[in-house]
């Protein structure tokens, strides 16, 4: 997908009167108009990369205008804490337990290295339906010594009772994916968390397939950890996500790793104008989540899209964007089974992703669906497919034609 100058600064009219709604006027749905896919292009695989908005794409447009010739003072921090106070609203959070780290695998590192893990004291507990990256890590671990249980699923969900099994009073991590990147299964948080606490045990949640798609209530829920990309289905970018940690764990469950600039107040003492000390420079550490865990500079376009990006999603609703999608995805296992596919997400799952299986599927069908223009996930055997709140039932018909 490629945006030209002019329709990176003039936009559409529609996209512009939806830019001006307060947050209680509802965004009629599918919002296609809000973005700039080719016609003729069928894309169903925003669990692989999401479109980003024309809108979000103009102020990325703009930020890199400044970066060329305006004089305007930077305001990056500003717009930083005005971002980490639109992800805090979108799960029930407080800002002051938001931080922004470079990508989902970077904040569980952090939250790793901040629980001392690696001192291979007590267990870990995750999921095979975990992110794959996530496994690497705690496979490395295990190689050092770390008592790490994996619970296999059963009917491609994972079940409370087989967690139940490997959690005790020495567990210090839980550590899953809310929506699974492979089948879309989505795990019950509360249960989980409920569960862990109950053990003595804290919960990590991986919620980039989750995040600007389905309800998440941190409160509600009780999770102790989460973080997301943002490139997904919050509309940023590669290079930027947020990492939540309650607000009571913050350095005396979970401490800092890394130090830097981004976390303290600080004093110069070079000039004789300035404040007499022995240190060239003196600090006090700051105390919320950015104070913990941002040590440097982070990606101030991706910054520009998220703004938007985050204030379209509040404006049209992450349940209306979670109901939207559940009659495209009924319509998918009704009829991708005729097809010669078997669904691997579970039934009753809402999340936004339908995985299925056939026999070679990538090397029969990705030569149909790359001349159809359509695109999903198609990886050996298995197919994922990502519809968003831009797709509708037309786009479904598009790919199952394609397949038959």
């Amino acid at each position: 997908m490629s945006l030209s100058r002019r329709e990176l600064l003039s936009g559409t009219m529609q996209l512009a009167a939806a830019a001006a709604l307060p947050p209680s006027v509802d965004v009629s749905l599918p919002a296609i108009g809000d973005f700039a896919i080719p016609a003729g292009q069928t894309y169903l695989n925003c669990a692989f990369i999401h479109p980003m908005p024309v809108a979000s794409a103009q102020a990325v447009n703009r930020y890199i205008e400044t970066r060329t010739f305006s004089r305007d003072r930077w305001s990056g921090d500003e717009l930083a804490a005005k971002v980490r106070a639109q992800f805090a609203a979108l799960i029930n959070a407080s800002p002051a337990e938001i931080s922004l780290v470079e990508s989902t695998s970077r904040g569980e590192n952090i939250v790793v290295n901040g629980l001392g893990l690696a001192s291979n004291a007590g267990n870990v507990v995750t999921d095979a339906l975990h992110f794959e990256g996530s496994l690497i890590l705690y496979g490395e671990l295990q190689k050092r010594g770390l008592d790490v249980r994996l619970v296999r699923p059963r009917d491609w969900r994972i079940e409370l009772s087989d967690m139940e099994k490997v959690i005790d009073r020495k567990t210090r991590l839980v550590a899953i994916s809310l929506v699974s990147w492979y089948n879309g299964f989505q795990h019950d948080l509360k249960r989980v968390c409920d569960l862990a606490h109950a053990n003595g045990a804290y919960v990590y949640a991986d919620i980039i397939q989750a995040a600007g798609n389905t309800p998440i209530d941190v409160r509600q829920s009780g999770v102790d950890f989460c973080a997301c990309s943002t490139f997904k289905w919050l509309m940023g970018d590669f290079g930027l996500g947020f990492l939540y940690v309650r607000e009571a764990l913050l350095d005396k469950v979970v401490r800092r790793s890394e130090y830097g600039y981004q976390q303290a107040e600080t004093v110069m003492h070079y000039l004789p104008s300035d404040p007499p000390s022995e240190l060239p420079v003196t600090w006090t550490m700051n105390t919320d989540a950015r104070a913990h865990f941002q040590v440097g500079t982070y990606g101030q376009g991706t910054l520009n899209a998220l703004a938007t990006s985050l204030a379209y999603l509040q404006r049209i609703g992450v349940p209306q964007i979670q109901a939207h999608r559940q009659p495209l995805l009924k319509r998918l296992h009704d009829e991708l089974p005729r097809l010669g596919f078997s669904s691997i997400t579970p039934p009753g799952t809402t999340s936004a992703i339908a995985a299925f299986t056939a026999r070679e599927a990538e090397q029969h069908f990705g030569p149909r669906l790359k001349s159809a223009n359509v695109s999903v996930t198609l990886s050996g055997d298995r197919m994922r497919v990502s519809p968003s709140f831009f797709n509708d039932v037309r786009d479904v018909d598009r790919l199952l034609n394609a397949l038959s």
